[in-house]
């Protein structure tokens, strides 16, 4: 090899993970620090709360300088790894190898396997649900190893680009796949859930590619419509001429080698030097409905497990409760508690199933804003809220970043709507619209399934007037009755 080649090959292969291009789905288990906060046991909690931030390790670039003995030379330190012209697994996708392929089994023995072992551990906690459901959609149940690759089978796995989940959908595609994701709930993170989405996006994608696998992987990595345009600029369809061309980015051309190096060993890892992997057990529970918001304290004690436990089991909750306004959630308990569980619900009073809680969320103040202001709109002493801060009461707050207590609940739908505590009301609730441009009261009056003249009179407007993109108006109105919100003026 050219001395001056291999000396820049030396320093490539030296440099820290964070100093190459980073990979979008190989996720190492850190989380964002924040400042400490009040905890959930009854005392204050953050709107929205922080969430790990899971970023990405590094799995180096694709070893296209230099030869698979030199890497095993760089990369062996006395352990012996698996030679790559063994007999591939049995697989109801297409398995290969090439360099890139073997880059990553090499990889994956050595500097990535301390993660590898993680997901492989997890990895049996949910692959025989995902398999499952991937055979009913009559998809190869291989696929699953995509979401090894993705999140390494963390529930919690957030990217840097805010794809969420073990399947690591961004918020558009889980709507578009009818995840429900808002400011109670995140099925991104719901692992049967967002399998059955994962499922039917791979179903798109594999239509879209015809049946090709590697594409459809690519696809879903990239976008479909970022395929189609390669396709297209390059006059083929096989993956490995279309990873050739400068196009596609370099996550994309690595992500089927990858996925397909993560395979072969996934499904015989004692071969690659996986024999001592602590492996999870299947996630098994059973499923309760719970008609009324309910804190999950109160069902970890009467299910008999913890509340970690029950954290643990629902991951898509975003609160220490239940959401509001939805009667038939089904809340996962451990297997062969249901019994008990429904048995000692049904003695709880409705008004004692949930205790309302101090809310926290944090507030930019603005240029003219004072501490005895901001106080004075939420609610609290101008004392109180500079030792909640950590500030003097006499300091200046334009600019900071405040934590403030928040009396309201809120909940954000699809149509970016936000519900709160209605100001004129005890126990009352205002849903409210942002306007967009084009809107009219009309439209928004059959959207909504109201009136023009109540969206008149709830919002105070006078005459007829054009609707001012970015107003907040109110378009519906509830009230509490036994324990329910119900619209204004209906029985409950």
């Amino acid at each position: 090899m050219n001395p001056v080649l291999l000396i820049i090959t030396l320093l490539l292969f030296a440099l820290p993970a964070g100093a190459t291009e980073p990979a979008h789905s190989l996720l190492a288990e850190l989380t964002r620090p924040t400042a400490p906060m009040p905890d959930r046991l009854g005392q204050p909690a953050l709107v929205p709360p922080d969430e790990p931030l899971i970023v990405e390790e590094q799995a180096g670039p694709v070893a296209d300088l230099f030869t698979l003995e030199e890497l095993k030379a760089k990369t062996d330190n006395g352990v012996e790894l698996a030679l790559p012209d063994v007999d591939l697994p049995s697989s109801d996708i297409p398995l290969a190898l090439n360099g890139k392929v073997e880059y990553f089994l090499y990889y994956f023995q050595t500097k990535g396997k301390p993660a590898f072992s993680r997901w492989l551990s997890r990895s049996s906690r949910y692959i025989p649900m995902m398999k499952e459901v991937f055979k009913r959609e009559g998809l190869p149940e291989d696929l699953v190893y995509v979401a090894m690759i993705e999140s390494g089978f963390q529930m919690h796995a957030r990217s840097f680009a805010n794809a969420v989940g073990p399947w690591q959908f961004m918020s558009g595609t889980g709507r578009r796949y009818s995840l429900r994701i808002d400011q109670w709930i995140d099925e991104r993170k719901e692992p049967l859930k967002a399998t059955v989405a994962a499922a039917l996006y791979l179903k798109e994608l594999s239509g879209i590619f015809n049946g090709d696998w590697y594409l459809a992987a690519a696809g879903y990595n990239a976008g479909e419509n970022k395929i189609l345009r390669a396709i297209d600029m390059y006059n083929t369809s096989d993956f490995w001429e279309l990873s050739r061309g400068s196009y596609l980015k370099r996550e994309t051309k690595e992500y089927v080698p990858k996925l397909l190096a993560a395979a072969i060993i996934a499904k015989d890892p004692a071969h690659y030097g996986f024999s001592d992997v602590a492996y999870l057990p299947p996630i098994e529970f059973d499923t309760v409905s719970i008609p009324t918001r309910t804190d999950l304290e109160l069902t970890a004690k009467l299910a008999g497990t913890s509340y970690e436990t029950i954290r643990e089991l629902n991951p898509d909750l975003r609160h220490w409760c239940t959401p509001p306004n939805y009667p038939d959630f089904q809340l996962k308990v451990p297997k062969g508690t249901k019994e008990r569980f429904e048995a000692e619900y049904a003695r709880i009073p409705e008004d004692q199933r949930f205790t309302e809680k101090v809310l926290y969320s944090r507030y930019r103040a603005r240029k003219k804003d004072s501490l005895k202001g901001v106080a004075r709109r939420y609610g609290i002493t101008p004392a109180a809220l500079a030792e909640l801060n950590g500030i003097d009461k006499k300091s200046r707050i334009a600019g900071l970043t405040l934590v403030v207590p928040v009396k309201q609940t809120v909940d954000f739908s699809h149509e970016g709507r936000t519900a709160s505590r209605s100001a004129g009301a005890k126990g009352g609730f205002a849903k409210y619209y942002t306007v967009r441009k084009g809107d009219t009261l009309e439209q928004l009056a059959r959207r909504f399934n109201t009136s023009t003249r109540l969206l008149t009179a709830w919002n105070k407007l006078k005459g007829k007037i054009s609707l001012k993109p970015g107003l907040r108006i109110i378009i519906a109105k509830f009230t509490e009755k036994n324990g329910k919100m119900v619209p204004a003026g209906e029985k409950a």
